[in-house]
């Protein structure tokens, strides 16, 4: 199945406590279906100082489902979602809003 959603979109979270946040997608793992998103889902982690780095406290950003998110449309803005069509002989992902097209 091909991906609606790839790294570098730019999305919205529709559910959980950063419902309404926007955010780049800066990985995603298809296997088990998350994503990272910049500035979405942060946590705090304790780490240990070493020779690397200094230690403290430090905001990580967790993976969040991707059923959770929705692409942002490039043309009006807000959540949308994403479908295929052929341009050519390539196939192309556009927004369903606004029928942008999203790669291609």
């Amino acid at each position: 199945m091909a991906a609606k959603l790839k790294k570098g979109d730019k999305v919205i979270v529709l559910t959980g406590k950063d419902k309404g946040k926007e955010g780049e997608i800066s990985s995603i793992n298809p296997t088990t279906g998350k994503a990272i998103v910049a500035g979405v889902n942060s946590a705090i982690r304790h780490t240990k100082q070493s020779q690397a780095g200094q230690g403290g406290r430090i905001p990580t950003d967790m993976p969040i489902q991707l059923s959770n998110l929705a692409l942002v449309d490039p043309k009006e803005g807000g959540a949308t979602r994403v479908g295929f069509k052929m341009e050519g002989d390539k196939k192309v992902r556009f927004a369903k809003k606004s029928g942008a097209l999203i790669d291609g």
